[in-house]
Parts: C-alpha cells; structure tokens; sequence
C-alpha cells in the first residue's frame, strides 16, 4: 500500500507548480484569507439574530473552536496529502471523484466566486463611502471588475507575487484589527471616552423566536467571519517542507484570528450599545470609530475595511483556482484548468477564469435581491455569504469525517501528523455541523435550496462530461493498493 507524494501533471511535458512558500507565507495565507469583511460587517446582522452579547460572545467563541477542531483534521489530510487542491482531494481520496468533484463544481461555480464577489462589493463600497461619492450601479460594477481583473492579473503573475502582497496586507489588516479591539480601551486610557460596561447588558428583540435559532442563525454570521481558515491545503504543492508547515500554519493563524475576533466583539460591545450595533445598517465599526473619534473616526475605519477586504479578495484569488486546477489535471473537468504558465509557473487560466465567474457571479446576485421576493429582504452580500457557508459547511463535514474513513481504509499509510483527540474530535465537530446545517435549513430554506441546487447542478454537469468531455486521468495520484 503506497501514498504518491506528487500528483503529477497533466502532460509530461508540462511545468510544474513551485514550493515557494515558507511557514511565514502560510500563515498570512491562513490569517489573511480568514481576516476580510465579517468581523467588520457581520456583527450588525448577529446583533439582529442573536439579541443579547452572551449569545454573540458564545458564538464568536464556539465558532473559532469548531474551526480549530475541523484544522486538526485538516492539519492530518494536508501532511498526508501536500497537493494543490486541497480539499478536493482529501474528498477524492476518501468518498471518490464523483463526490470530489461536486465539491471543486461548488467551490468553482459559487464558493470562492461568491467569496471574492462578496468582498468586491463591501471593497467598493467602502471606497465609495471614504470618497463621499455616490456612485451609480454601473460606476460601481466598472469598478469591482477592474478590482477583480487586477488581483487576479497578480496572481497569475506568479505565486510568490500573490504570496508577498498577502503577507504585506495580512500584517497591516491583522495590525488593524488588533487596533480595533483595543480602542475602546485605549480611549479610556487617555481620558477620550470611558468604558460603558453596561452596554454588556443591553439586548435587542431577535429576528428567531428559540434560542437553538438564535444561536444558529448568529453562527452563520461567524462562520462566514472564519471562513477560509480551511484553503491552506489548496497550495499545499506550493509550500516548502509541507508536512511540517502546514499543521504549525494552521494552528497558528487561527489562534491569531481567535484572540483578535473574540476581542474585536467584546469592544464593539463596550463601545456601543446592543440597539446601535442592530441598526447600524451593516457599519457597526465605522459606527463605534465615529462615536469614538468622531467624524474622522469612520474615515479611519472605511481605511482599515478596505485594506482588510482587498488582503481577502487576494487570498480567495490565490487560493481558489488551485482547487478547479487539480480538477483539471485530474481530467474530471475541463483540462485547460489544469494548465500551467511555463514562466510564470502558475494555474493561469483557473485564476482568470474564476475572475469572470466571480463578476458573473455579483451581476447575477444583483438581480436576486431585486427580483425574488425570498430575497427582498437582504442584500447582496448576504445572499452570497449565507449561501457559500451553508455549501461550504456540508463539505466541511464531509471531510472532516474522512479523517476517519481513510484511517480505516489505509490504516498503515503514512501519516507525519495525527489528528490530536482522534476519533472524538472529529466525531463531536460532525454532530455540531449535523445540528448547525439542520438549523440553517430551517431558518432560511430559501438561500439553503439555493445552495443544495447549486450542488445537484453538478451532478448532470460530472456524468456529461465523464461521457462527452474525456475520461479522467488513471488512479496514479490516487491512494492505491
């Protein structure tokens, strides 16, 4: 019984992807691709659902454990298996193509383009409100494809490119945050405003009537805040010594973003009471800057929030077309994805074409909002938030559970790290993606059939290509006997 180490290209003739990056980089893939918009936006629509701070503390905190619990799982499949796509490769390896590939679909047609398109429209957003410019629908499409078509023009350039400007915004974003959670404190400290902990008391009416809803409902506003913490393994096959990189990468940068979110929640709430935070139409932290410093507070913030979401835009750039790319070396999906640029060493074409689908992807939720009824009462951003995390979650389930099938299928491979609390661990992180799904589900079928309908598209689209579109490449890159 062998494990291949490399997964080898499409063509024998065809370069190869480059191990460039070190652990620094890995983290600030990890901490970067997490840290954008949600801690920023989310907490205005947590407020809604939630009502009360304890439920909003429990979340934040129960949501950076259930991720540190899914990144031991996660750390184990990346050590065993360095290879770009991640994910869908773990997927492969456990359930078998057909399931894989209905992941890399999602993550190709929705996930990581509604992920970037996402970002692009708090991005330009934000610009247009440090600006002071009212910008019409068309000024601001312009706008995020230009965004869109840029960063991804870097990335193709070459992994160590996207690589350093995700290492330079992640250290300026990461720095900024920090700032944020220490604000309130700092204003207290010099004598600007004291701290209110009161605020910690006051409570708004939940948009859920149980507290099983309420709870879920607020989770699903952190775990878009978390998400991404998962897309290290899609570089894995850019990583230098990954079998030690990855675990120390992702325990690290998710114990950064845990203690920086966790004190970002506790100082909007110190600053702010529960009614503002509810009513602040999305900007609770340019809100709490305003109150703090005045005027040219939400000036200071709309600056951090746009460096923050472009590092995010960045790293769904570098990361998700890895995922499409190991598709198309695998040959179940079109094998262009899987060509690589012989200077610039990089999934060119997965990069560009994920950027068409990421501003097919904005134009298409625009029309959403403004023609379904089911969707009246939200915005673009979270029509394409609350989607991909209701996807992403059914995989994350999927492949934390195949820790434990490949443990009993390939029980000699080997493994340069062990999941830490195997089997618990990963048999409790199930049972609460089981229950959180189930909540979702029941509080917003609307956006959740969207998203199963978005997973069954891709049943038709694998058996059609299986048949018309070419046979995918032997079992070689598979575990075999």
């Amino acid at each position: 019984m062998s494990l291949p180490r490399e997964s080898p290209p499409l063509a024998p003739n065809q370069p190869s992807l480059v191990r460039a990056l070190g652990l620094g980089m890995a983290i600030a893939v990890v901490v970067g691709n997490v840290i954008g918009s949600g801690i920023y936006v989310k907490p205005c629509r947590i407020a809604n659902d939630a009502g009360d701070f304890r439920i909003i503390l429990a979340a934040w905190l129960v949501g950076g454990l259930i991720c540190l619990m899914g990144s031991l799982s996660m750390a184990e499949l990346g050590a065993m298996l360095p290879h770009a796509g991640g994910m869908y490769v773990y997927l492969r390896e456990a359930y078998g193509r057909p399931t894989a590939f209905l992941f890399g679909w999602t993550d190709f047609l929705f996930n990581k383009p509604g992920s970037i398109g996402a970002l692009t429209v708090i991005f330009i957003g934000a610009l247009f409100g440090l600006l002071g410019y009212r910008a019409s629908p068309w000024e601001q499409l312009a706008l995020e494809v230009l965004v869109i078509g840029g960063m991804a023009w870097i990335n193709v350039l070459g992994v160590i490119w996207g690589g350093r400007l995700q290492g330079l915004t992640t250290i300026g974003k990461g720095a900024f945050l920090a700032g944020v959670a220490l604000l309130p404190f700092a204003a207290a400290f010099v004598g600007v405003r004291p701290l209110e902990p009161l605020n910690l008391e006051t409570t708004v009416t939940p948009h859920e009537l149980t507290l099983s809803t309420q709870f879920a409902a607020a989770l699903l506003g952190v775990l878009w805040a978390y998400n991404g913490w998962e897309s290290l393994g899609s570089v894995a096959e850019e990583i230098r010594e990954p079998q030690k990189t990855i675990p120390r990468a992702l325990f690290g940068g998710l114990g950064i973003v845990i203690v920086l979110y966790v004190s970002a929640a506790i100082a909007y709430q110190l600053a702010l009471p529960m009614d503002k935070i509810a009513n602040s139409n999305d900007h609770p932290a340019e809100l709490m800057f305003e109150t703090i410093l005045g005027p040219a507070g939400r000036s200071v913030m709309s600056a951090g929030l746009l460096l923050s979401v472009f590092g995010g835009i960045n790293s769904n750039i570098l990361l998700g077309p890895r995922i499409s790319f190991a598709m198309g070396r695998d040959g179940v999906f079109f094998r262009s994805l899987g060509w690589v640029h012989a200077s610039y060493r990089t999934p060119a074409f997965a990069i560009l074409v994920q950027a068409v689908m990421s501003i097919g992807l904005v134009v298409a939720s625009s029309i959403l909002v403004q023609s379904f009824h089911s969707f009246k009462s939200t915005t673009v951003f979270d029509v394409l938030t609350n989607c991909v995390i209701f996807v992403s979650s059914i995989f994350y389930l999927l492949t934390v559970v195949g820790v434990v099938i490949l443990r009993r299928k390939y029980p000699d491979l080997p493994r340069p790290y062990r999941a830490l609390g195997y089997p618990y661990v990963p048999l409790a992180y199930a049972v609460f993606y089981l229950w959180f799904l189930w909540e979702v589900y029941v509080g917003n079928p609307a956006q959740a059939n969207l998203g199963l309908g978005l997973i069954a598209l891709g049943i038709p689209v694998y058996l059609g290509y299986q048949r018309w579109g070419g046979k995918a490449r032997p079992a070689n890159s598979e575990i075999a006997q």
